[in-house]
């Protein structure tokens, strides 16, 4: 995962001020005197792992280029609850305005963070590691897939352009190819893309067995239970690497990750995390 690009962080602090300033912050611009000045720190609120601080601190500055912000943490850093992320001080305005954007983009990415820390922690000692999935929001995937990295996950494919995935639906598509779809789908595939790696879902036994002699790169070994995934395991060897997907919670991921299989895609990282509880206290 490349560290997220300033412009494009940048960007996306710009359309969220623009889309929750409008044609003016009405409750500040009438309140708040425009020579007043304030300092403000941010705090976290329980224990999490940061990430997005880069986002806060430009939206501090869009509206403030005289706002001086000290960073207190760092992405992917555990803290607990009372940590001081940031101290911005400046301009009580422009700090009232971008307070809600700022703390948006931390809450949330932080979130995702966390959560992948959780995954990560439950699995410390085992082979395996943990990814994330395209299950990301619109717009938002670069920055939750960086996220992840900062919880200690690594990142699945970034779109369907960086991987070949056969999945269930493309195997349909070729169901009556000779010898078999699998087969089929990789031939086609290596041909087409011979400088990507392929990866192939398999739900049985069998298809893990198709996927293997067909010179499948990675497996994606689907809703399998743990003795299944054991047993596809034993038999790929090494051949090809396998990853688990499916059910994959933090009751059961651990289980998962004793079976001995490469990865454990997690969709819950990106989709279900919450945001985490994180405030901005003004000083007096």
């Amino acid at each position: 995962m490349q560290r997220l690009r300033t412009q494009e962080i940048l960007a996306a602090v710009r359309s969220a001020l623009a889309e929750d300033i409008g044609r003016g912050d009405v409750t500040t611009l009438a309140t708040v005197p425009a020579n007043a000045k304030t300092v403000a720190v941010m705090r976290a609120r329980e224990p999490l792992v940061v990430a997005g601080l880069d986002f806060a601190q430009a939206a501090f500055r869009q509206l403030s280029s005289s706002a001086r912000i000290k960073s207190l943490a760092r992405d992917g850093q555990r803290v607990k609850a009372g940590a001081r992320l940031l101290r911005i001080s400046g301009p009580a305005r422009a700090i009232l305005s971008a307070e809600r954007v700022a703390l948006n983009f931390v809450q949330r990415l932080s979130g995702v963070a966390t959560l992948t820390a959780q995954f990560a922690n439950a699995i410390r000692g085992a082979r395996a590691r943990i990814l994330d999935t395209r299950k990301t929001t619109p717009g938002w995937r670069r920055f939750e897939k960086y996220a992840v990295v900062c919880g200690g996950g690594r990142n699945h494919r970034f779109g369907l352009y960086d991987l070949v995935l056969i999945k269930d639906n493309h195997l349909a598509a070729l169901r009556g190819a000779q010898p078999n779809p699998i087969t089929a789908a990789v031939r086609c595939a290596r041909a087409r893309s011979p400088q990507l790696q392929i990866e192939v879902e398999a739900d049985t036994l069998k298809q893990v067995e198709q996927a293997v002699a067909a010179g499948a790169d990675i497996i994606l070994l689907d809703n399998m239970k743990p003795g299944q995934l054991r047993v596809a395991v034993k038999f790929v060897a090494g051949r090809a690497k396998t990853e688990a997907s499916g059910g994959v919670n933090l009751n059961t991921v651990r289980t998962i990750a004793k079976t001995g299989v490469d990865f454990i895609s997690v969709g819950a990282l990106t989709h279900s995390a919450r945001s985490v509880d994180i405030g901005l206290d003004f000083e007096d």
